[in-house]
């Protein structure tokens, strides 16, 4: 029994797969809660305009998400820290623009139509807390997610496609001559 128990945790921990995924989302929804946590705070409490909460807590979220992702979910340990923080940073740049445009855009999308604005008005306080829902749920399944497992903790080594672009070149200067 022991050894069976054993075996799943192993699957679990398995740096590949499907469970690589569960980590992800497992990840991506603490990291969501701390986003969320951020933005409601500041835009709620300390009357901060909800485009820069939104920005503020995909900071804080994103952080956190880097973190655990580094260690856990992706278990790139064997990366230097460097290379994936340059990379994070590129995708996470992608990401909070397009949260908080997209939280903007369908914010003001939502406002601009009576009806849909007071249908919502009778569930929701604020309406950008369903634009932030609806934009950081599909920025972090097609953006977030793919971007991190293939490019951000994929290729440890950053230079690696430089290297083999500029074998190419010599090999065809040589070939010239």
């Amino acid at each position: 029994m022991s050894d069976w128990i054993k075996g799943i945790v192993k699957k679990i921990c398995k740096k590949d797969g499907f469970f690589t995924f569960m980590r992800a989302q497992f990840t991506s929804q603490i990291s969501s809660a701390t986003d969320f946590l951020v933005t409601i705070v500041l835009a709620k409490l300390f009357d901060i305009y909800y485009v820069l909460a939104t920005s503020m807590g995909s900071v804080a979220g994103g952080i956190l998400n880097c973190t655990i992702n580094y260690y856990w979910t992706f278990k790139s340990k064997e990366c230097k820290k460097k290379y994936v923080l340059i990379k994070y940073t590129l995708v996470w740049i992608g990401s909070i623009c397009l949260n908080t445009w997209g939280v903007y855009w369908l914010t003001e999308s939502i406002q601009r139509v009576p009806w849909v604005q007071e249908t919502l008005a009778h569930f929701f306080d604020n309406i950008f807390i369903v634009s932030k829902v609806i934009v950081s749920l599909l920025v972090g399944w097609f953006w977030n997610y793919n971007l991190h497992r293939t490019f951000v903790y994929k290729d440890c080594k950053i230079r690696r496609p430089l290297r083999k672009k500029k074998s190419l070149i010599v090999d065809t200067e040589i070939e010239e001559l």
